[in-house]
């Protein structure tokens, strides 16, 4: 646990100095706030208030990384530049317990007014509506590596505060939850929790049982080669966030806003989508990168553009089933074979891919299966994920060999050159 806390923060410490870009000079300061109210962890609050900030601001609560610190996070990262352009206030909380990291994993924490740090967090906003006439509809939160996975934790507890969510190299919410007291789960962080779209959603709803109000929207990003918190993880909080705000997995637009990326939105192709996903390809443990601030607050709608209506919940899709994946493959290839059927989904940037390959069981439940997918000439597979390969063979590792009738499982590869059109044959004992 030692080291990956450190990789979760130094990565990211060394590499945020390296790619955020100078801030304008700010006459404006951070300031520490204290006794402002229920904080059961003993957080620590900084606030980021502009000279130009508006007459009734949004609130944007950037949360950062393990190791670090609410003013590291300011010091290295683009928002309080971005806050002085466009007025809006920053509150930066601080993890204060050892490996300064946030929790995620608990059952108080992931719980609404359960305990632990959202509850400081929350005390957080509701002193700044107060005291600096936030608006109390305009409301957002963004984090890197333990910050993000709190980003989508306070939009599960707290669906009525948030209106949007920007998490860079995250997790989805309950991802990371233990019952032992431990605040790491090597499971997740390894990429190896794969649910169905119906089973992270649930967790999702079971924070705040009954609500049916409007949910925040979501953007995600990853990087493809990050091992600290491993890049699976970036599709099942896609999957977990178009099944809370009712939308298609099939994405609505894909396209590559600069080279090596591949965003994808869900649910509409416009600038605020329900939910949104930046892949950047080659990049490991190291978001947000230079610029890439600007785009979550555009998604947020921070930069000018007035508050973006949330989604309702009497608008939304019906929320697809586990026994009914909504995803179509985006590059389509697919067969079925003995009790189970194979599709695969790929994101191919220049010179590299990712797979998803989902393995859906028939009528009948399986217990174990293999997959024949043969790559393309001048296509390598460098690695994969809960999966293990034996030539042009992909089988089942141990947790998830076991797909009830109608479900489904799946693993991924990522490998160098194109990917083209797969057609894969599927089998199951």
């Amino acid at each position: 646990m030692r080291r990956a806390l450190a990789a979760l923060g130094g990565l990211v410490l060394a590499l945020i100095g390296v790619f955020v870009v100078a801030q304008p000079a700010q006459a404006a300061s951070l300031v520490e706030v204290t006794g402002f109210g229920n904080n059961p962890s003993g957080l620590r609050m900084h606030i980021f208030v502009p000279d130009n900030v508006q007459a009734k601001p949004p609130i944007l609560v950037a949360v950062h990384y393990c190791t670090g610190s609410g003013p590291a996070f300011y010091s290295g990262s683009e928002f309080a530049s971005l806050a002085s352009q466009y007025g809006f206030i920053v509150i930066y909380p601080s993890a204060t317990r050892s490996g300064q990291c946030f929790d995620v994993s608990s059952p108080q924490a992931l719980t609404r007014n359960g305990g632990s740090d959202p509850v400081g967090i929350m005390s957080m906003v509701t002193y700044t509506e107060q005291h600096y006439n936030g608006d109390p509809s305009r409301v957002y939160v963004t984090g890197a590596s333990s910050g993000a996975m709190m980003t989508n934790v306070l939009l599960g507890d707290y669906p009525d505060v948030f209106k949007a969510g920007a998490a860079f190299m995250g997790v989805p919410f309950g991802c990371f939850a233990t019952t032992d007291g431990s605040s790491w789960n090597s499971q997740c962080s390894g990429g190896q929790r794969i649910y169905t779209p119906q089973q992270w959603g649930d967790m999702v709803r079971a924070a705040y049982p009954g609500y049916t109000g409007p949910r925040p929207r979501m953007q995600v990003w990853h990087g493809t080669t990050d091992t600290t918190l491993a890049y699976p993880n970036f599709g099942e909080e896609i999957k977990q966030w178009t099944n809370v705000l009712g939308v298609s997995q099939t994405p609505a637009l894909t396209d590559t806003p600069r080279s090596g990326w591949t965003r994808t939105r869900y649910g509409s192709a416009a600038v605020a989508p329900p939910v949104e996903g930046i892949s950047i390809s080659g990049v490991g443990h190291s978001l947000p990168l230079a610029g890439q601030a600007a785009m979550a607050i555009e998604f947020m709608g921070l930069n000018g553009q007035g508050p973006t209506p949330r989604p309702s919940s009497s608008s939304a899709s019906p929320r697809p089933s586990a026994s009914s994946p909504s995803a179509s493959p985006s590059s389509p290839g697919g067969g079925t074979g003995n009790g189970c059927t194979a599709t695969t989904a790929v994101n191919q940037w220049q010179g590299g891919f990712v797979v998803t390959v989902r393995v859906t069981a028939g009528a009948a439940a399986i217990n174990g299966w293999t997959v024949g997918l043969t790559l393309p000439s001048g296509a390598t597979a460098t690695s994969s994920w809960n999966v293990t390969r034996s030539g042009n063979s992909w089988s089942n590792v141990s947790y998830n060999g076991h797909v009830n009738a109608g479900q489904y499982t799946e693993f991924g590869i990522q490998g160098t050159g194109t990917a083209g059109t797969l057609t894969p044959t599927c089998s199951a004992s």
